[in-house]
C-alpha cells in the first residue's frame, strides 16, 4: 500500500483522505447543504471509519468568568464590542462520528481590547447544535490579557449528558507556548474570507 501513496502525502492526511472516502454519504451531503458556497474552503474533520472512535474534546477550566443564565444568541457582535471580526463553526459528534443535535454549547470570552463583560452579557451566550449538529458563532477576535494567550471558552452538554467545559486556542499565537493551560489539540483551523476570519473546530462528547 505504501508504494501507492504519493511521496507529498503524510500518513496522516493518507488517512483522512481515506475517512472521507468511507464516510457515510448521507452525512457528507448534509454538510455541504448546511454549509452552502463556503464550503469548499472549510476543512471539517471527517466522520470516522467503520470501527474507529474519535478522540473526545478534552477538558480545561472554566476561569474565574463564568456567568450563569446567559442568553439565547449566536451573534456577539453587537454595539460596544470591539474586535476583529470571526466566525467559529463546526460540528457536534459523538465518539462514532454521528452528529448530535440539541447539544448546549455556552460561549464566553474578552472583547477585543482583552476585556470580560463582568456586569452584563457581551461576548456571553448559548445556542443549540442544529439538526444536523452543526453550530455557528459569529464573534470578535478576543484579546490579549495578562497571564493567557488568546481563547475561547465553552460549556456543551447533550439532553441528559455530562457537562463537558473545554477553551478552544488560535495557530501561530506567541503566547501558546508559555500558556500552561493551551492544548494544541484544542486549536480551531483559521482561514481568511473578505468578511474577516472563519474558525472551525469540531467537538466531540461522550453520551
Amino acid at each position: 500500500m505504501a508504494d501507492s501513496v504519493p511521496s507529498a502525502f503524510s500518513r496522516r492526511r493518507f488517512l483522512r483522505a481515506v475517512a472521507v472516502a468511507v464516510a457515510p454519504v448521507a452525512f457528507l451531503g448534509r454538510v455541504r447543504a448546511t454549509l452552502g458556497k463556503e464550503s469548499e474552503g472549510i476543512e471539517l474533520e471527517p466522520t470516522p471509519a467503520a470501527g474507529d472512535q474519535l478522540e473526545l474534546t478534552p477538558k480545561e477550566t472554566a476561569g474565574p468568568f463564568f456567568e450563569p443564565n446567559s442568553p439565547l444568541k449566536n451573534n456577539f457582535r453587537e454595539p460596544g464590542v470591539n474586535g476583529a471580526p470571526i466566525d467559529v463553526t463546526g460540528f457536534v459528534l459523538d465518539r462514532r462520528g454521528k452528529p448530535l443535535p440539541g447539544v448546549l454549547l455556552d460561549f464566553w470570552h474578552a472583547d477585543g481590547d482583552g476585556e470580560y463583560d463582568l456586569h452584563g452579557f457581551r461576548c456571553r451566550g448559548h445556542q443549540f447544535s442544529d439538526s444536523n449538529g452543526r453550530y455557528t458563532l459569529e464573534t470578535v477576535l478576543p484579546g490579549l490579557y495578562p497571564g493567557r494567550t488568546r481563547h475561547y471558552h465553552v460549556r456543551l452538554q447533550a439532553a441528559g449528558g455530562p457537562v463537558l467545559t473545554t477553551q478552544l486556542y488560535f495557530p501561530g499565537e506567541e503566547r501558546n507556548a508559555s500558556d500552561s493551560l493551551f492544548r494544541r489539540d484544542l486549536l480551531v483551523k483559521m482561514r481568511e474570507v473578505k468578511a474577516g476570519r472563519i474558525a472551525t473546530f469540531n467537538f466531540v462528547l461522550a453520551r
